[in-house]
């Protein structure tokens, strides 16, 4: 195992970490309550034992079940190997005294005295202004650094750039961060800028989604050609983590892993993360199937949000996302599951009334109108493309 700096800290983290958001489940359906516990037992165990030394994990993940089943999967002394994350769930405090609430809960669930890395979980700037300012949590954060039961302070982040900066400008004890950023999104969310910008602040990067979800392991066919005829040794996975250690801002990748052999891939990747950089022309490998996946797009949205606010309520940049990504990554099933579970019905491009005010404001001159029908009969109907 490979080992890097992390911020400020007189610590070094492995190049691997392993990320509970995705443990296997005895039901067959991602993220599930259903834990098969004695597989994510011998998974962690065995990351572990080949040098992992950091564990991910969050109040909200497998239905609450995550923290509860990491906290005896670390019994019998893994504990104290490995330096355990988790994330406070800022969405549901309402209080200021929420936060406590929800961090003894969690200190319960992983049966643990103290958690050494508490992360404000998915901020962007609204939750930034309106619960971690406005409820003052960072005071009741210090008051947990002050008595022990948290080691580390730091944030999870899904948002612009300006808001990652923003944040990070506005407290100057962070200690870390944990962001997306994979050979996709290198302009989306915090980005190649958002990166650089926080390890220039001092801060532990942390990489999460560096397979973006696992579309990255799972190339369509005309992109896996590209892999195929190039000669790379590599696998799609070992090329984009590749990508990601490459970058010597980055302390940290996180990886969700829900199965033996993808544990034992990522670990032969962390290990020569060092000594195997992408050569010249696995760079410009990379640059081709970058551009294969945006020919794949079929609706150019980039997200801007001018066409926002909806007379009608519909999350128009949402739903052009979750359509794109369905297509662009074979990867219908769960975008399907994405848009029923994540976007209220009245969020939904059924909610659409061809009112066209959004294709007045649209930058891209998309036909919104024409398209919500075709959006909803794929992803909230089933329908083909």
């Amino acid at each position: 195992m490979q080992y890097r700096k992390f911020g400020r800290l007189d610590w070094k983290v492995s190049a691997l970490g392993f990320g509970a958001m995705r443990l296997p489940t005895t039901d067959g359906k991602p993220l599930s309550e259903n834990i098969d516990e004695p597989e994510a037992t011998r998974m962690v165990r065995r990351a572990i034992d080949h040098g992992v030394n950091y564990v991910d994990t969050a109040y909200p993940y497998h239905g609450g079940k995550s923290e509860t089943v990491l906290g005896r999967v670390l019994a019998d002394g893994y504990r104290e190997k490995v330096r355990v994350a988790t994330k406070s769930p800022v969405w549901l405090i309402k209080a200021s005294e929420d936060f406590d609430k929800y961090l003894d809960e969690q200190l319960k669930r992983l049966q643990m005295d103290y958690v050494d890395f508490y992360l404000f979980h998915g901020l962007n700037g609204k939750i930034w202004d309106e619960n971690v300012l406005g409820l003052h949590l960072l005071d009741r954060a210090e008051a947990a650094l002050k008595d022990g039961r948290i080691r580390h302070l730091g944030f999870s982040f899904h948002d612009s750039f300006d808001s990652l900066k923003k944040i990070i400008d506005g407290y100057d004890k962070w200690e870390f961060c944990q962001v997306q950023y994979n050979y996709m999104d290198t302009e989306r969310e915090a980005g190649t800028e958002g990166v650089k910008y926080a390890a220039s602040k001092g801060l532990g990067v942390i990489v999460m989604e560096p397979l973006l979800g696992g579309k990255l392991s799972r190339p369509p066919p005309d992109v896996r050609r590209i892999l195929e005829s190039s000669g790379t040794k590599r696998t799609s996975s070992g090329l984009a983590l590749q990508w990601v250690w490459d970058h010597p801002e980055v302390s940290l990748i996180l990886s969700g892993m829900n199965a033996m052999e993808q544990v034992e891939e990522n670990l032969v990747s962390a290990d020569s993360s060092v000594s195997a950089p992408l050569r010249p022309e696995e760079l410009e490998l990379v640059a081709m199937v970058r551009q294969k996946y945006k020919e794949r797009t079929l609706i150019p949205c980039t997200s801007c949000s001018y066409c926002m606010p909806c007379p009608s309520g519909v999350s128009i940049p949402d739903c052009f996302e979750l359509y794109n990504t369905g297509y662009a990554y074979d990867d219908l099933e769960r975008v399907r599951v994405s848009y029923e579970r994540f976007l209220k019905e009245e969020n939904r491009a059924s909610a659409c009334t061809q009112c066209k005010a959004c294709e007045e404001k649209c930058p891209q001159k998309i036909n919104v109108s024409e398209l919500m029908p075709k959006v909803h009969s794929v992803l909230g109907e089933k329908k083909p493309y």
